[in-house]
């Protein structure tokens, strides 16, 4: 459990994080975060995310990529300020979508994807951008009625999702499969449309086969990656990002969490430090708007607010 240490600690943040701290591990009541929460439209990441905003509605002048952008980067280098990862940190940190009312219409008229010139709120082919900005344009009160239909219909054959499934590719991917369901999830709580609950689950039984971490056909550690702890959340699938996503998933749905987890989720309890912290597993680079969070090595309250409320749900759900 959090110490008052570090709970303390986890307090003295951001609104975008302190709202949900006060929520979910302070037991506060909804009057107290509900107040904290108002404040990411005016102080601090979420009032700068929102100052850098264009009068179009869109953020660096691109969907995806800023507009200045001639040429994919190297997945090293990927830029955070264009419209799709602006949105998305603004959602996820807890801004009241009212805020950004008529940037629903605005993106529509004109936001295209650098990917065939095609209109924003229709997607393109990319499943994890797809499932951004189906969990975006819900949240800003956009029908998503169709993009949400996509994901169904690009199901794979062995359950999940592949990015490059346009290139050919008839197996599924971790990464992709990761940001599909957290996307669907995601809008299923947003709007309360069921009609992609059985494509989600397709995509989380694909992922707990494998045990959120092991190739079905060997029974080998997929990659390194699926031991990473790190926040933000990008696109590559995380130890972190994958426990966060079923252990919330298995609570919307009412059921227990998975059993299979169960192995990732005590490596993700094994790298609690000491005094009851999280350290930062991992910085992905490229430009942002706002210095978020802190270097590799460092202890991490985002980590740890996140690693500490997956355990809350595992070990209140096994327990009762």
């Amino acid at each position: 459990m959090t110490t008052d240490t570090v709970l303390d600690w986890l307090l003295d943040s951001d609104p975008t994080l302190r709202w949900q701290v006060q929520r979910d591990l302070a037991g506060e009541s909804a009057e107290a975060w509900e107040s904290t929460r108002a404040l990411v439209a005016t102080t601090g990441d979420g009032a700068a995310l929102l100052s850098h905003q264009d009068p179009d509605g869109q953020w660096a002048g691109g969907a995806f990529f800023p507009a200045t952008m001639t040429e994919q980067p190297p997945q090293d280098e990927q830029p955070y300020t264009a419209t799709t990862w602006t949105l998305t940190a603004l959602r996820e940190g807890g801004l009241d979508a009212a805020v950004l009312a008529g940037t629903g219409e605005k993106l529509r008229e004109n936001c295209r994807w650098e990917y065939d010139d095609l209109p924003y709120w229709d997607g393109e082919v990319d499943v994890c951008i797809n499932a951004m900005t189906l969990a975006n344009g819900a949240w800003l009160g956009e029908d998503m009625t169709g993009l949400a239909a996509w994901f169904p219909a690009h199901l794979q054959s062995d359950g999940g999702w592949d990015c490059e499934w346009v290139e050919g590719s008839v197996h599924s991917s971790f990464h992709s499969t990761i940001n599909a369901v957290r996307g669907l999830l995601a809008y299923e709580q947003i709007t309360g449309d069921a009609s992609v609950r059985a494509a989600r689950h397709s995509g989380e039984e694909y992922l707990l086969a494998r045990r959120l971490r092991y190739r079905l056909s060997t029974g080998e550690q997929v990659g390194r990656w699926t031991d990473l702890i790190c926040y933000p959340y990008r696109a590559p699938f995380t130890l972190l990002k994958a426990v966060d996503h079923i252990t919330e998933a298995a609570e919307f749905d009412g059921v227990a969490p998975d059993p299979r987890a169960g192995e990732a989720v005590e490596r993700l309890r094994a790298a609690r430090q000491d005094d009851g912290r999280w350290l930062q597993g991992w910085f992905f680079g490229g430009d942002t708007w706002i210095e978020h969070d802190v270097p590799p090595g460092e202890p991490s309250r985002w980590v740890t607010f996140l690693a500490q409320r997956a355990l809350n749900r595992w070990d209140a759900a096994c327990t009762s």
